[in-house]
């Protein structure tokens, strides 16, 4: 009888991220091909195995972290393997499986590398399919707006320095790498345009293009003045050619010498610029070139504005940091610096590290991480992160992550990977282009060969246009337009505080029309604090209150943080009580200024009542409880209506010592209602996802429905689903799946099955828990629900001018292809068009990076 068992993902591949990354499927083959294992699938969070036979080991899932989609998390997926019991036992499955992972996870590695200085529009093309030739590379992929190339290989064949040089042979000089997986990550980010070089160094390309351009012009200037040489102007334009080809011919003249040949955009420039001169039209031809790569310098300095606008997160934690050793502040690199240590934050300095304020009080400005605009109290307890700006006072900080472990180097790293994610509209114009590029040059060679032999056109005018027509067709602005979308989108989010990890949830994000939130931590602030108070007749809310912080401050219950929090809010005076007895499950009471006082639920009075009415019967013989031990109907009305609200009730009695056991003299302080209270935007925040096209937003909450259903009326949700275990979660979001599109908020740990259900997983606090970052589609870097509706407009944005980039690129494309067939124009507007329909949807991209409506 075959028999199966589940083994946690991230035990057999601990450096693999998500289930999308090759290594996973690799361990599914191997272990396949082992004697006695008849199959192997991946359960992703909350998907049970309808297969598994009765009596098979299959622990739960257990799953503790969440997101969706292409980036699908490890965290929450287990391994199922179905074996023979007859040939392998239990035990040696397990092993077989953890030696399988670990000798995958030893193999093959990937690593994210930035490079600079690629300008042409099928470079991205050109360097992917290099990189793939390499023997031990198994993928690449090339973002060229991002300027960062994502490879896994092979350990056995190739590493990661022998990749950095096939890039430079390709013309795609490595920077430092962004971040890398499989134990390859730096955890650093630089400049990839090393800004500290010479200017020639760092505009090689403008200078070329502007002395093809000074050329050009000479020899125009020259020809109109009639030169006694009637060669000179030839030469100047054959001079114009070589500057204005160099950076385009470079990298074929590299192939041709490994013996690859290849059609790209490149050459079909400097095709029909050679054809130009071949007809005698050097001007045009010149013209051409010069534009090209003027046009390809001005995209490069329009990209590297959205690149640099991530790049610019790897400069705001300072190199160095003042440490306290043997009680000395000690300057030393931040390289140095250890978890432990004791790091000192003086006044207006960006703090280091991640770590915890143990000494001082201060406000610092967290902006550049969480997106939020006003600073924030700190003060002993309260974590700090690299990359913020310290306020007004000094502050000693606990280091409680080293470099390459900070939220501000995980942000980086991720945000080199999420430029790597193409779109889907990128991934259509890739397949697009992979047809349409030979389709045009089959095209243009009938161009050139049919009309003359019809007798339509001659042989010069045919070829003219048919190098005119390589001109209109090539798709630079199609491939270009969607890439810069994402990168400015996914920059202007990291701005924000929000980390979009990839193009595919930003275009995702937009077209959600389906809400599902979790209560704690998300609608709510997560934590219990005092909404109501109800005193006695003749009490005041202060001295219920001072009296209940009295008792309670000697607890460690939440609910008693809770109303110390609210004493101190008052600013009450608080005496201190006695001893604390705890009354398991129901309350407390200690001794106060010569009374006992108790705190505690209903039933805690209800029980103790009674048994002293059964204890003055047993007394009496035969007598009834006395009336003055009854609870006043105002209480019983009192903790009524607060619990119908949602409100969880603690009631107060304060009686003079030796009595209160017995029921004695009658001294009811009152009621106090605890809440965890909905956070103080999120009504708005709600009408603004309306607004945006929100149609359904649903609350989903383990607690009881009354609980839910007063949260859910104070915040305006739709529905509320509550009492849900984690798996209840993932059937309401199946259902609402079935209404639309759905994003899942939570806070990235406890609902983990549910966001990787959703259609877009969104995590709360992205800055304070790595699980988060790691794990979601979406993480709102601060606990701030505030930003979704950003988030969503963004989105929406980034679709918008996507599909507008999309139809100018194919709109000039069909335009110039009419315009140069029938010879309305020629080679020379059709250059001027085409590289203006780049520069169009470059700049129509780049102004994402000035959003900041709201939805």
């Amino acid at each position: 009888m075959e028999r199966s068992t589940r083994l946690d993902v991230p035990l057999l591949l601990p450096e693999v991220k998500n289930l999308q990354d090759e290594c996973v499927a690799r361990l599914v083959r191997l272990l396949e091909r082992r004697d006695g294992v008849a199959r192997v699938h991946v359960l992703r969070a909350g998907e049970a195995s309808a297969e598994t036979p009765p009596g098979a080991a299959a622990p739960s899932v257990g799953a503790s972290h969440g997101g969706a989609g292409a980036g699908l998390p490890t965290a929450e997926a287990q391994l199922c393997l179905h074996y023979d019991p007859e040939r392998l036992t239990l035990a040696q499955v397990t092993e077989l499986a953890k030696a399988a992972g670990a000798g995958v996870t030893h193999r093959f590695a990937h690593a994210v590398v930035p490079f600079r200085a690629v300008g042409s529009e099928d470079g991205g093309r050109r360097i992917e399919e290099g990189l793939r030739a390499l023997r031990g590379v198994t993928a690449a992929s090339v973002n060229l707006a991002g300027q960062v190339a994502r490879v896994e290989y092979d350990r056995r064949h190739v590493d990661l320095p022998a990749i950095e040089r096939q890039l430079a042979e390709l013309g795609a000089q490595p920077a430092a790498r962004a971040g890398a997986a499989h134990g390859d990550d730096d955890g650093h980010d630089h400049d990839a345009e090393q800004p500290g070089a010479g200017w020639y160094a760092r505009n090689r390309e403008l200078a070329w293009s502007l002395t093809s351009g000074a050329l050009l012009t000479a020899g125009w200037l020259v020809g109109r003045a009639g030169a006694p040489l009637p060669y000179l102007p030839v030469a100047l334009y054959a001079a114009a050619y070589f500057f204005g080809a160099r950076d385009n011919v470079g990298p074929f003249l590299k192939d041709l010498r490994k013996g690859h040949f290849r059609f790209n955009i490149d050459l079909l420039m400097v095709v029909a610029a050679v054809g130009a001169a071949i007809l005698g039209e050097w001007l045009e031809g010149a013209l051409l070139l010069f534009l090209f790569s003027l046009g390809h310098a001005a995209e490069h300095y329009a990209l590297g504005r959205a690149r640099n606008a991530i790049k610019a997160l790897a400069e705001l934690a300072p190199s160095r940091a003042t440490v306290l050793r043997d009680g000395r502040e000690t300057d030393v690199p931040i390289e140095d610096v250890r978890p432990g240590d004791r790091v000192v934050v003086k006044p207006a300095e960006r703090v280091p590290i991640d770590g915890t304020v143990r000494d001082g009080r201060s406000s610092v400005n967290q902006a550049p991480i969480t997106g939020e605009s006003m600073p924030v109290a700190k003060a002993a307890g309260e974590p700090v992160y690299a990359g913020s700006v310290n306020g007004e006072g000094a502050l000693v900080v606990e280091v409680t992550s080293a470099v390459g472990d900070r939220t501000l180097d995980r942000v980086i790293k991720l945000v080199a990977e999420a430029e790597t994610q193409k779109a889907p509209t990128q991934q259509f114009t890739d397949r697009f282009e992979r047809l349409f590029v030979p389709a045009v040059l089959a095209a243009d060679v009938l161009l050139i060969v049919v009309p003359p032999l019809v007798g339509v056109w001659t042989w010069s005018e045919a070829f003219y246009r048919g190098m005119a027509l390589l001109v209109a067709a090539s798709p630079c602005a199609l491939a270009l337009g969607t890439p810069a979308a994402v990168l400015a989108g996914i920059a202007q989010a990291a701005r924000k505080g929000v980390l979009i990890k990839g193009g595919a949830h930003l275009e995702t994000l937009g077209t959600v029309n389906v809400l599902a939130l979790d209560k704690t931590g998300t609608i709510t602030k997560g934590e219990p604090a005092v909404t109501d108070l109800v005193p006695a007749a003749g009490v005041s809310e202060d001295e219920l209150l001072a009296t209940t912080a009295a008792v309670e401050r000697r607890s460690q219950h939440p609910l008693a943080r809770a109303v110390l929090a609210a004493a101190e809010a008052r600013a009450l005076t608080v005496p201190e009580a006695g001893d604390l007895e705890s009354v398991t499950g129901k309350g407390i009471r200690a001794p106060l200024n010569g009374s006992t006082v108790e705190v505690g639920r209903l039933l805690m009075f209800e029980e103790g009542l009674a048994a002293s009415a059964a204890a003055a019967r047993g007394a009496a013989g035969a007598g009834g409880a006395a009336a003055d031990g009854a609870i006043p109907s105002a209480i019983r009305d009192a903790v009524a209506r607060l619990e119908a609200e949602g409100r969880t009730t603690m009631v107060v009695r304060r009686t003079p010592t030796g009595t209160a056991r017995s029921g004695g003299a009658d001294g009811w302080l009152g009621v106090i209602g605890i809440a965890d209270e909905p956070r103080a935007d999120v009504r708005a925040t709600l009408d603004r996802l309306r607004a945006a096209g929100v149609t359904r937003i649903v609350m989903l909450t383990g607690d009881n429905a009354g609980v839910g259903n007063a949260v859910g009326r104070a915040v305006g949700v739709d529905e509320v689903r509550a009492s849900l275990l984690p798996e209840d979660k993932v059937t309401a979001i199946r259902e609402l799946a079935a209404r639309g599109r759905v994003a899942m908020v939570g806070d990235g740990v406890n609902d983990a099955p549910a966001l990787a259900h959703a259609t877009v997983g969104i995590a709360m606090g992205g800055a304070g828990t790595a699980a988060a970052l790691e794990t979601a589609d979406v993480a709102l870097m601060g606990d701030d629900l505030g930003r979704l509706p950003f988030a969503v407009g963004l989105s929406r944005q980034a679709r918008a001018i996507i599909k507008q980039n999309l139809y100018v690129s194919l709109g000039v494309i069909a335009l110039l292809a009419v315009a140069t067939v029938t010879g309305a124009v020629g080679i020379g507007p059709a250059v001027v068009v085409h590289e203006g329909s780049t520069l169009v949807v470059i700049a129509n991209a780049l102004r994402l990076l000035a959003y900041g409506g709201r939805a």
